[in-house]
């Protein structure tokens, strides 16, 4: 299978999971109310799903090692395709978010193998390349989910979530099945996980890009968890909420475009990293201000511009001491931030305070930029 083939393939596998998780916000206020939950308890949806997906991506990272690329991502999307025939089933909001964690556990394989399969692939500066356009689908995503969810909860209530899910991730596994390559070097050693782990718990540089990657994605994932009922208090429909996901892939595609080319013309991903948590703080002083106003959207395009431009950048340069054990490295690296990620929503959640959360994580942001690897 030819590179070109082989990155389609990962910006759909990678895309899979975030987008699994943002489909489910417009379908929030509806799930509330068929649940007779209130707005905090159906906001915690999206932190169970990140605290789920933090352990499945340690299994799905260790197996990667042990059993290969391939036959992981296989069992990581049947494992989901169950858990969305279980949500489509269940009758009480506990069952569901028991449904949401398992399903939250297998998607976790379309992050942590693919990952592994392009840092198998490419190197060096093709990997930071790789890594850009998958900026593009991690940004994107979302919106995509966004978009996708509101039509499905008009067209079949929240049910329509999972079922599309269930469609979408068997389509996967049957793509898979025909297309993905076994990319585990051979042979194969077996580093002892926690001996990984201890070392990486005294790697400075890791817990750099770990708490990096988490500031960003609680930044950009507060939206998803907090705006559906921002939108309710402003008299707005989930269709609504839906179609601001068209406006903030405009902002994912321009984050994008103002990564790759200064890559191209020899600048840092430290350089870009700072520039993002720059962008992140206005984005985030903006959003306050206009909380009252769905003009509080067109803040978040700077929001989302800076998740574009930094994430790659700081996944593509994580793991470059860890080339002999990239598998369990990136499960624990996952494990690490999607951890962080989880706690920061929950307490995202509990705070219902949109413009508060991203000034706190952008404040850190830029903090952790400024701090020399």
């Amino acid at each position: 299978m030819n590179d070109k083939k082989i990155v389609v393939l990962a910006v759909a596998l990678l895309m899979f999971p975030q987008l699994a998780q943002s489909i489910y916000s417009p379908a929030l206020a509806d799930i509330g109310r068929a649940f007779a939950v209130g707005p905090q308890a159906a906001a915690q949806m999206l932190s169970i799903y990140f605290l789920a997906f933090a352990f499945g991506v340690v299994v799905w990272g260790r197996m990667c090692d042990l059993i290969g690329r391939r036959p992981t991502m296989l069992a990581g999307f049947a494992l989901y395709a169950a858990a969305s025939l279980m949500a489509l089933s269940v009758s009480t909001f506990d069952a569901l978010l028991a449904a949401q964690g398992l399903a939250a556990f297998g998607a976790a394989v379309g992050s942590v193998v693919t990952q592994t399969l392009l840092r198998d692939r490419f190197k060096g500066v093709a990997l930071a390349q790789v890594f850009s356009v998958m900026g593009i689908a991690l940004a994107a995503s979302p919106a995509i989910g966004l978009f996708a969810g509101a039509s499905l909860v008009q067209g079949f209530g929240y049910p329509g979530v999972p079922g599309g899910l269930l469609v979408l991730s068997v389509g996967l596994w049957f793509w898979c099945l025909r297309g993905l390559p076994e990319t585990r070097p051979q042979p194969v050693a077996s580093p002892a996980l926690f001996e990984t782990l201890w070392h990486m718990l005294r790697d400075r540089d890791i817990w750099r890009s770990t708490l990096l990657v988490a500031v960003f994605n609680i930044g950009l994932f507060s939206y998803y968890s907090l705006a559906p009922f921002m939108f309710e208090r402003l008299g707005l429909s989930a269709q609504m909420f839906g179609y601001s996901g068209v406006i903030l892939a405009l902002g994912s595609g321009l984050g994008a475009a103002l990564n790759k080319r200064p890559l191209q013309r020899g600048s840092s991903g430290a350089q870009l990293i700072q520039a993002s948590g720059l962008l992140m703080l206005v984005g985030a002083g903006f959003v306050w201000l206009m909380e009252d106003s769905v003009l509080f959207v067109l803040a978040m395009l700077l929001v989302v511009l800076a998740f574009g431009m930094a994430i790659p950048n700081i996944l593509g340069s994580a793991l470059v001491n860890y080339g002999d054990r990239l598998g369990t490295a990136g499960a624990l690296f996952g494990l690490l931030y999607y951890l962080l990620i989880g706690g920061g929503l929950m307490l995202a959640a509990w705070g219902q305070a949109l413009g508060g959360t991203l000034m706190a994580c952008a404040v850190v942001a830029l903090m952790l930029a400024w701090v020399k690897p």
